[in-house]
C-alpha cells in the first residue's frame, strides 16, 4: 500500500449511480474487459483447444486448481482423460507439464500471471525453457485485468520473461487472436509463455480488419495514418483502435500496428512502418514501462539507427493500487480518451 493509497483509505466514499438513480455495482476480480461496441465471445481459448485437441491427440490440459477462471475447464468437460488438476501448485504444475512433454504430450498449463511468473518462475527456466520443451503457459490476468491489488496484477510478466531463452512470448488482442493462436502454438517445437483474455472476451480486430488472422511471430497493421503509428500488444490494441477513430474525428489520422508476439519481436514489420512519412511512434501496453513492449520497440529503433520522435503509453515502474477496473485504468492512463489526449498534446 502506497501514502497516496493510506490516505485515500480514509476519504468519504462516493457511490456511481446509474441512469436509473441505482447503485452501480463494481467488483475489482471480473471475467473480461469492457469493450463497448463490440460482439464477444465465452471462453475462446477453452472452444479453440478442444478444437485442436480433436486433432492431436497428444494435447493436455493442465491446471493449479484455476480451471474455471482460465477457460480450460470447457477442455476438462470435453475431454476429461485428458486434463490434469494439479491444485495450489504452480511448481508442481511446470514440473509435471514438463514431464509430460518429455514423454512426448503437448501439455497447456493454466494459471494466473503472477503465479507463473514469480512462484514458479526457476521451475519453467530449468525444468522447460532450458530443455526447450513444448510446453504451452497459458495465463489469465495479465498486467492491469484484475482489480485485486499487487498479488494479482501481473505488471512485470513480459519483462520476466523476456530475458528467458526458447521462450515464444504472446500478449492476444481479443477473440480473434485466440482462436488463430491456440493451434499455431499447439504446433510450435518449444515453450510458449501467452497472456490470456478469458470470459466473454470482444471480437476486435476483424471488426477493424475483416481479413485478419493472427500469425506466430508477426506484427500487423490494423488501419493506417499519416500522423501517428501506434505500436500496441493485448488489450490494448483494443484502446489504441478506439482512440484512432476518436482521434479521427478530430482531424488526426493514426495508424495501428497490432504486435501480439513480443518475443521474437517483428522488427522488420516495426522497422518499416516507423519510417514511413515521419509519424510519431507510440507503443501501447498493459505492462509495467520497464521491460515490455515499448522497450523492446526503443531498442529495435535505436540499434537500426532509426529515430522517430518516440513515445511510451504503459503501466508506471510501481506497485499498483486496488480497486474497480474502470477506477484504475482512468488512475494510470489506459482509458481511450486519455489515449487520443495524449497522442494529440505530443503531436
Amino acid at each position: 500500500m502506497t501514502l497516496a493509497s493510506m490516505k485515500r483509505k480514509y476519504e468519504p466514499r462516493t457511490v456511481r449511480l446509474g441512469p436509473d438513480g441505482q447503485k452501480v455495482a463494481t467488483t475489482a476480480m471480473i471475467a473480461s474487459l469492457a469493450a463497448e461496441g463490440y460482439d464477444t465471445v465465452a471462453a475462446p481459448f477453452g472452444l479453440a483447444l478442444v478444437e485442436a485437441a480433436r486433432k492431436d491427440d497428444k494435447i493436455v490440459g493442465l491446471s493449479a486448481d484455476l480451471a474455471k477462471y482460465t477457460d480450460l475447464h470447457i477442455f476438462a468437460k470435453a475431454m476429461p482423460d485428458r486434463f490434469y488438476q494439479m491444485g495450489m501448485a504452480e511448481q508442481l504444475l511446470m514440473s509435471a507439464a514438463a514431464g509430460l512433454a518429455r514423454e512426448g504430450f503437448n501439455p497447456f498449463a493454466t494459471t494466473y500471471a503472477v503465479f507463473a511468473s514469480r512462484r514458479a518462475y526457476d521451475f519453467i527456466a530449468m525444468a522447460i525453457a532450458e530443455e526447450n520443451l513444448p510446453v504451452k503457459i497459458i495465463c489469465a490476468l495479465p498486467g492491469l485485468t484484475t482489480g485485486y491489488g499487487p498479488s494479482h496484477q501481473a505488471t512485470e510478466d513480459l519483462a520476466i520473461f523476456r530475458g528467458l531463452p526458447n521462450m515464444t512470448i504472446i500478449d492476444p488482442c481479443d477473440a480473434d487472436d485466440i482462436a488463430g493462436m491456440v493451434p499455431q502454438i499447439a504446433a510450435h517445437n518449444g515453450p510458449v509463455y501467452s497472456r490470456l483474455p478469458r470470459g466473454k472476451v470482444p471480437s476486435v480486430l476483424t471488426r477493424h480488419k475483416p481479413d485478419y488472422k493472427f500469425e506466430l511471430g508477426k506484427a500487423q497493421i490494423i488501419r493506417d495514418g499519416k500522423d501517428a503509428l501506434i505500436i500496441s500488444t493485448g488489450f490494448m490494441t483494443m484502446r489504441a483502435l478506439d482512440a484512432a477513430v476518436q482521434l479521427e474525428a478530430d482531424g488526426v489520422e493514426a495508424a495501428v500496428l497490432h504486435v501480439p508476439t513480443i518475443k521474437p519481436l517483428d522488427t522488420q514489420t516495426i522497422l518499416a512502418e516507423a519510417q514511413k512519412g515521419g509519424r510519431l511512434v507510440v507503443t501501447a501496453e498493459n505492462h509495467t514501462v520497464v521491460g515490455g513492449l515499448g522497450e523492446a520497440v526503443a531498442r529495435t529503433l535505436l540499434t537500426n539507427g532509426v529515430t522517430p520522435t518516440f513515445r511510451m503509453i504503459g503501466l508506471p515502474d510501481e506497485f499498483l493500487e486496488a480497486g474497480a477496473l474502470p477506477t484504475l485504468h482512468e488512475m494510470y492512463g489506459m482509458t481511450v480518451s486519455q489515449i487520443a489526449a495524449k497522442i494529440k498534446d505530443w503531436l
